[in-house]
């Protein structure tokens, strides 16, 4: 905890201070950031980072496996549904971007054996997006590669689809206001793919 604390006090002598001016007027006139990235909350993984983003340029929601449920007004606790209408009906955003990485956690959760499961909500969330298990398992029996790079792909897939299920998200994708991205990070590489029209991850 002293090394976070550490950490916090070198921020506030040097990078806040360098930019106490932008602080201040993002706190005064609020924000406006142009995207949102959907992430994961793995800790190798840092939008603002990688993508060397300004302060308030992007809002950032990060949950297990980056996933984007289906829109279900039910009263339920939904974290990740209310912060993308935030983003989308009261922002504005121009662009919501589902980031997913190789070696995540939650898609090798959603690919282990359910029985074998001791948890009291990671099982249950990652049924989301249980159907790109299924596709997952049927690409790599036709040969077409490693199983959990496969899934952490189709989950992003998933998410993009969830995400035109939110009448408001729909609405701004067809008046051209907003656009959708699938984006890929492979870690140990530092490449990253992005889901074309073609439902392939391409370099970018």
């Amino acid at each position: 905890m002293e090394k976070l604390l550490e950490g916090f006090r070198k921020f506030r002598s040097t990078y806040y201070r360098a930019h106490r001016h932008t602080y201040r007027t993002l706190a005064q006139q609020g924000q406006a950031p142009r995207a949102m990235v959907i992430a994961c909350v793995d800790s190798r993984i840092d939008p603002q980072m990688m993508l060397d983003a300004e302060l308030g340029e992007i809002i950032v929601v990060r949950n297990v496996a980056n996933l984007v449920p289906p829109f279900t007004p039910d009263g339920g606790f939904h974290g990740t549904s209310a912060a993308l209408e935030f983003a989308v009906r009261l922002l504005n955003v121009a662009h919501v971007i589902v980031l997913g990485h190789a070696g995540c956690g939650g898609i090798a959760a959603l690919l282990a054996d359910p029985r074998e499961t001791d948890d009291d909500f990671i099982s249950t969330w990652m049924a989301t997006i249980r159907a790109a298990r299924t596709r997952a398992l049927a690409l790599v029996e036709a040969g077409r590669g490693d199983l959990q790079r496969l899934c952490e792909q189709e989950g992003i897939r998933s998410s993009v689809t969830n995400l035109s299920s939110f009448p408001w998200v729909r609405e701004r994708v067809a008046a051209g206001a907003l656009t959708l991205h699938g984006w890929y990070f492979e870690i140990e590489t530092g490449d990253l793919f992005s889901l074309g029209a073609d439902g392939e991850f391409q370099p970018i």
